[in-house]
């Protein structure tokens, strides 16, 4: 396929802030034998656009902003091809024409921490969107080291994501604002509910055995405890912040506890009401689908009466587990606040260069685990592609009371759009580039 010469529109940031241009930009050319040039069909404005547009990256030149993108191979490097081997599979599977979803970091997928999973902290890791790595809101991109980067959605069925499925469609039957979801914030709520589901801290709670043996280590029995009670198997647990990436987590957390059949109460907190109310409304959907005999409860909450409520349902004693889905110091206290002694905090919000708000003798006091950082995208394609598969009456809308996505619209209201959403006007909002 023969890529467009000349100039493209793009999404630009200008420093110090607060400054968004739609200009020409040239179309990028493959610059390496491992990259791809991607014909972007639909691109996202997410929350952590905003830390580059408030300024607060300490960028100090234009960039071509976005990090989600979704679109069509358009060209790729010489290193692809269908003799490729001992590399990452794609690069010997890799079309020009083939649909393509990427996450928001490079990867190399052949260094020690993509090999592990870890792909968020390969050696090659860039950002996309900041001035290295021009981004996604535009009509072309070039994704380096794109055999480890992309995630090729040609050919996929649902049953190959996940044989247990009874649905027989290719994921390319799915909408593209749909299947865009999967750049981040699917992935990262995925990511924040597996870290916090799966911490030795929160076992106990999943699988009605006491500390350690809830971690698989035998234990004679005459270091057993009195037996677990009906309350020592509750789980608590709270979301704070509800923005599009807080949502998807509280969908996670609610997916995988209600197959593990156990007892759970959810609080899902944030100070804004037409978010709190967009999670209101998914959670009746997800628990009407449940039936009558489900488990668990989820309840939102402003900040302040979140506090009370996790006292009441625990007896004072707090949350198993906390997500910090925000990114600041408030949140990362009101975790704290929540969090009761034994817990974790897992923390996926972007934070600026402030200091945590608590001290290491208050973590060590109430033996709390906190758990900072960036999902690796890449590696949890899988686990967020089935969930979206199973969750298409939330995740398949544009527009409705339940959707994640508020709208579609074109560059020629970035600026607006930009300050809208930096200004709560306006939820999880998707670039047309050709619109």
């Amino acid at each position: 396929m023969q890529v467009d010469s000349g100039a493209q529109s793009a999404v630009r940031w200008y420093p110090p802030g607060y400054d968004i241009r739609v200009e020409k930009v040239p179309i990028p050319t493959i610059e390496h034998p491992d990259d791809a040039i991607v014909k972007v069909k639909l691109a996202g404005l997410c929350g952590s656009d905003l830390h580059v547009y408030r300024g607060t990256e300490a960028l100090t030149e234009p960039t071509v902003c976005g990090h989600e993108f979704i679109g069509e191979v358009v060209a790729l490097g010489e290193n692809f091809h269908p003799g490729s081997t001992g590399r990452p599979h794609l690069y010997g599977i890799l079309k020009v024409g083939d649909t393509v979803v990427s996450p928001f970091t490079v990867s190399c997928g052949e260094c020690h921490f993509c090999r592990v999973g870890f792909t968020c902290r390969c050696i090659e890791s860039r950002l996309f969107g900041t001035p290295h790595t021009p981004g996604g809101q535009a009509q072309y991109v070039r994704v380096p080291h794109a055999g480890g980067t992309l995630y090729n959605l040609e050919g996929i069925s649902a049953a190959s994501v996940n044989p247990n499925q009874q649905i027989t469609e290719t994921v390319r039957s799915l909408s593209d604002s749909s299947l865009l979801l999967l750049c981040d914030i699917l992935p990262t709520g995925v990511f924040a509910a597996f870290q916090a589901l799966n911490h030795p801290k929160t076992l106990p709670m999943m699988t009605s055995r006491s500390y350690p043996q809830s971690s698989g280590i035998a234990v004679q029995d005459s270091a057993v405890f009195a037996p677990l009670q009906p309350e020592d198997k509750g789980f608590t647990i709270a979301v704070v912040g509800l923005g599009p990436v807080g949502v998807c987590a509280c969908i996670a957390v609610l997916d995988m506890l209600y197959a593990k059949d156990i007892d759970f109460r959810i609080v899902a907190i944030d100070p804004t009401e037409a978010r709190r109310t967009k999670v209101e409304a998914i959670y009746a959907k997800i628990s009407q689908a449940q039936g009558e005999q489900r488990k668990g409860h989820l309840e939102v909450s402003d900040i302040a009466a979140s506090k009370d409520l996790v006292s009441v349902w625990t007896k004072g004693a707090g949350c198993n587990a906390v997500l910090e889905v925000v990114g600041n110091t408030s949140a990362l206290s009101l975790a704290y606040e929540l969090v009761r002694s034994f817990g974790c905090i897992t923390s996926v919000g972007v934070h600026a260069d402030h200091q945590v708000p608590y001290t290491g003798r208050e973590l060590y006091d109430k033996n709390v685990s906190l758990d900072f950082g960036r999902c690796p995208v890449r590696a949890m394609f899988p686990l967020a592609l089935d969930l979206l598969i199973r969750k298409q009456d939330i995740f398949g809308q544009v527009g409705g009371e339940t959707s994640l996505v508020e709208k579609i619209v074109g560059f020629d209201v970035a600026a607006q759009t930009y300050d809208d959403f930096d200004k709560g006007r306006c939820g999880k909002v998707l670039f047309d580039p050709w619109r």
